[in-house]
């Protein structure tokens, strides 16, 4: 297939055989652009030219997004002035693209004919106007977006660019592996070509924006910074209301949540009808956001940062609730649970953290003596990925298939069990075998106990069980990766790489984008980093591989779909470990690594993390 590459051709593809155009008749017709760009589809069009997806073909046909720029400009020097200001926006591109992963890569720009291009990293993945299509978007999600967002404005503001035209076409949930539905949002479209038109060239400013998204000093001309904050307040509310600025027949604006009129957001009239109420903090943030002075409002990203920081996010609603367990419904208001708050991170593939959030979790607190506290986090059921794809960097091939899981709520250890919790259940009267009260080499009452085998965690159980009259045991496959991901796809729960200062791993090797750093070769105490995922779990990368209860499978075919113990089939002589050591590499921290031992193999890298479940039991 060939495309016609002049700008004006409304049907570019052409079969091989036609020497012109069969639709303009332009003998301007090609396979590749420069020798190396197959055109795909055309994904848009205005006038400045055209979008196409299409593929690299020296980059083994890596998808990629070419921004077609074709002035119809009349005089040199108001041509010369236009293609200035778009090598300026691919030069602006390229830096912000080269330093965020939240922002598409240039991959490259060129001059072809009478035409400019820029061809960017395509993005693989859903807009926000497509998701809310299918569901609407509840306060939980609308901070999510927020967190996400924010640092990535925060970055371009600092670089004197403004976005101008937020809005959730323009916000892409990228699609991290095959087969999974959630990843990073990305920012696209920054204005590019479509700011450079022949009235823009004569003044100041640009007339780039999107009615209903857009505050009347940026629609007047004069974009800052804190007109893409009211963008973006704008498009939370309309994600929480479902109500987007619509065109009647005769061209008249209809919007049900902004009165133009009188400058006045209508957002929380709208929730009330729909019978939907969001947390006092929330509003507070989404009004100054929206305010119709931009004086009124956040003058930077890192104040509207603060202000969703200092907001408790619990990862699941109270401890009153009644939960569904495997053993059906299951009150755990008598649990005696107690909240801790922690530190949520994403790191970007430039090793940056992209986003910081303080997060509140619940968890049930066991005495074990002598002050030492055993800290169980509460884990909501639900349903999750497990397993790696094809495509993610480092996997092996007994992490596939790639399949789902749906399991029970259940508790699981804070940390690593610590060589004071080890001491304290080794004094517990045996059960059915001797425990070494001091097994690890590296010593230190808060560092992870290791050097200990699965029959040695088995019995640490059992004593524990005896102890507290709670059932404790070793976790499945599926509770561990489930816990361990904390409702992520990537292959780290805090992102698409791994970095020194948040885990302890051989960092004298990277992994994707990432960079070398300080390879401790030793444990460190538990909560060293002070971040935790999303379910509030700490060290689940790197620091001591956990023993789970799982026979060792080649492969994940005929798995339970329901997160139990895998004890059928396979190699019984083979248990499973899951989370990377202090000395392993780091695709061998990935949230879908495991490796398998004898039960009875006692390494300084084998440590353990126990689980216990909730119906009956508690």
């Amino acid at each position: 297939m060939q495309c016609c590459q002049n700008p004006q051709c409304q049907n570019p593809f052409n079969p091989d055989s036609n020497r012109f155009c069969q639709n303009c008749g332009s003998n301007q017709l090609s396979e590749l652009f420069r020798h190396r760009y197959r055109v795909l589809k055309v994904l848009g069009a205005g006038g400045f030219g055209k979008t196409y997806l299409a593929e690299d073909v020296e980059r083994l046909d890596d998808p990629c997004v070419i921004k077609q720029f074709a002035p119809q400009f009349t005089g040199t020097s108001t041509l010369q002035k236009a293609t200035e200001l778009f090598k300026q926006e691919a030069r602006q591109l390229y830096e912000l693209g080269e330093n965020h992963a939240q922002i598409p890569r240039l991959i490259a720009y060129f001059e072809h004919g009478k035409s400019l291009y820029l061809v960017q990293e395509f993005i693989a993945g859903e807009d926000l106007l497509e998701e809310l299509k299918q569901n609407p978007f509840n306060e939980e999600q609308i901070r999510e977006i927020l967190a996400e967002l924010l640092p990535v404005l925060d970055f371009i503001h600092s670089r004197n660019v403004i976005h101008r035209d937020i809005k959730p076409e323009n916000i892409i949930r990228r699609f991290p592996q095959q087969g999974l539905k959630r990843g990073d949002l990305v920012l696209i479209d920054f204005g590019g070509a479509k700011q450079i038109t022949q009235t823009s060239l004569a003044r100041p400013g640009t007339g780039i924006y999107t009615i209903g998204y857009a505050p009347t000093e940026q629609m007047a001309g004069r974009a800052i910074p804190a007109s893409d904050l009211y963008g973006l307040g704008a498009t939370c509310v309309r994600l929480l209301t479902q109500c987007l600025p619509e065109f009647d027949q005769d061209g008249q604006l209809e919007d049900l949540v902004y009165d133009a009129t009188n400058a006045e957001w209508l957002w929380r009239e709208r929730l009330q009808k729909k019978g939907i109420t969001i947390s006092h903090e929330l509003g507070q943030i989404l009004d100054k956001l929206l305010q119709h002075l931009p004086r009124n409002r956040y003058e930077s990203a890192q104040e509207v940062i603060q202000d969703l920081n200092s907001i408790i996010q619990p990862n699941q609603p109270s401890s009153t609730l009644t939960v569904k367990g495997q053993g059906g419904l299951v009150n755990i208001s008598g649990l005696g649970l107690k909240s801790f708050a922690y530190d949520l991170v994403k790191v970007g593939l430039r090793n940056n953290i992209t986003s910081r959030q303080r997060r509140q979790a619940e968890y049930l607190p066991e005495d074990l003596g002598n002050g030492v506290i055993l800290e169980m986090v509460f884990i909501p059921g639900g349903e999750s990925w497990m397993g790696s794809s094809q495509i993610e960097e480092g996997r092996y091939n007994h992490e596939s298939p790639l399949h789902r899981v749906t399991l029970s709520p259940f508790l699981i250890a804070k940390t690593p069990i610590t060589q004071a919790q080890w001491k304290a259940v080794a004094a517990i009267p045996e059960v059915n075998q001797f425990l070494n009260p001091d097994p690890s080499r590296f010593k230190g009452a808060n560092r992870p106990v290791e050097n200990v085998s699965w029959h040695d965690a088995i019995e640490f159980c059992a004593r524990l069980s005896q102890f507290t009259g709670r059932k404790y045991r070793l976790p499945s496959e599926a509770e561990w990766e489930y816990a361990c991901r904390a409702g992520t796809s990537t292959p780290f729960h805090f992102g698409e790489t791994i970095i020194p200062e948040l885990a302890n791993y051989n960092a004298n090797y990277t992994y994707a984008y990432g960079v070398k750093g300080i390879y401790r070769q030793e444990t460190t105490p538990v909560g060293s980093f002070q971040v935790a995922n999303a379910f509030g779990l700490y060290d689940m990368h790197g620091l001591v591989l956990e023993w789970c209860a799982d026979f060792w499978h080649e492969n994940y075919n005929g798995a339970p779909s329901d997160g139990r113990v895998w004890e059928f089939g396979g190699d019984d002589t083979h248990r499973v470990l899951r989370g990377g050591s202090w000395v392993s590499y780091p695709r061998s921290c990935r949230s879908a690594y495991r490796r398998k031992s004898t039960p009875d193999g006692r390494v300084d890298v084998y440590g353990v993390r126990v689980v216990c479940s909730l119906p009956d039991e508690l």
